[in-house]
């Protein structure tokens, strides 16, 4: 109309009929309580209220604008946002690698990484802090999770023992645990803990755990200083910084489930679809770890 100069032509350009264009502006006039057209001559002509609408309206038409093709962005994956919570031997391996396949095949995808142990980081999902989380368990310990949250299993990843490279038993590709029952001891996060002392109780013994630390790259220090032997995922060892230390496989074999978390609602949200997609592929490549 504004442009049109008349409703017959507003109508013409819009593909309606005269009178349903006229029928639109008298409702619209109603709502607003106050006349917005006024005849001058064969054309219509703005009131000031009139004018003042036709500003708001340029601009919620160019924002409605914008907001469908940020959708449209969203839904064909040229941008979002996910916010992935990791633990620590996740955050050093398995993330950075499918990451950098993201940012190959979808670099409009910004991903904000946190780090956090299971459980607290199967708490901060819940609490909304997170989008997806990755958690690891032990045979024998059930995770509790919403109904409402999935779990997506990622891979079997097989426990190791950490040795100073001058150790005896360093000699051996594998190592019986109970052998090192007289060893000193440096333990992981809580979880961690807790399995190393239910794997030497099933044997018999009662580790001497001198340390304990959830940093992996404190442990190669203390393992490299010959202050203790330490239970190691296998997934840590490719990123083993130090040359005096060694990671041999563990008799009787031991592993954990690493497994990714997610709302079902999020799953429909494309970004977090791939993310989780990216995640799977490394995993899978990591079979046998």
């Amino acid at each position: 109309m504004v442009a049109s100069g008349s409703y017959s032509a507003a109508a013409r350009r819009l593909g309606y009929t005269q009178p349903a264009i006229t029928q639109q502006m008298k409702a619209l006039e109603r709502a607003v309580g106050t006349p917005l057209f006024t005849r001058v001559g064969r054309k219509m002509q703005l009131t000031e209220a009139g004018e003042s609408l036709s500003r708001h309206a340029e601009t919620i038409l160019g924002n409605l604008s914008a907001a469908e093709a940020q959708l449209r962005a969203y839904a064909r994956l040229r941008t979002g946002r996910v916010r992935l919570c990791g633990f620590p031997s996740a955050n050093v391996t398995l993330v950075p690698e499918a990451l950098s396949g993201l940012a190959k095949d979808h670099p409009g995808i910004q991903v904000e990484l946190l780090e956090g142990e299971p459980p607290e980081s199967l708490r901060r999902l819940e609490r909304g802090e997170c989008d997806i989380t990755l958690a690891f368990t032990y045979p024998g310990l059930h995770e509790e999770i919403p109904e409402e949250v999935s779990e997506v299993r990622l891979l079997e990843d097989q426990l190791t023992v950490l040795l100073p490279t001058g150790h005896p038993l360093a000699r051996r590709r594998a190592v019986h645990l109970a052998d090192l029952a007289e060893e000193r001891w440096i333990a992981g996060c809580p979880r961690c803990r807790a399995n190393l002392l239910h794997e030497c109780a099933e044997l018999g013994f009662v580790p001497d755990i001198r340390f304990s630390t959830d940093d992996n790259l404190v442990v190669q220090s203390l393992v490299a200083q010959g202050l203790g032997v330490a239970m190691m995922p296998a997934l840590v060892l490719p990123s083993l910084s130090l040359s005096k230390v060694c990671g041999r496989a563990l008799q009787p074999t031991a592993r954990r489930h690493i497994a990714a978390y997610v709302y079902r609602d999020h799953l429909r949200i494309p970004a977090t679809a791939v993310v989780l997609g990216a995640l799977k592929q490394v995993a899978a490549n990591r079979v046998g770890c």
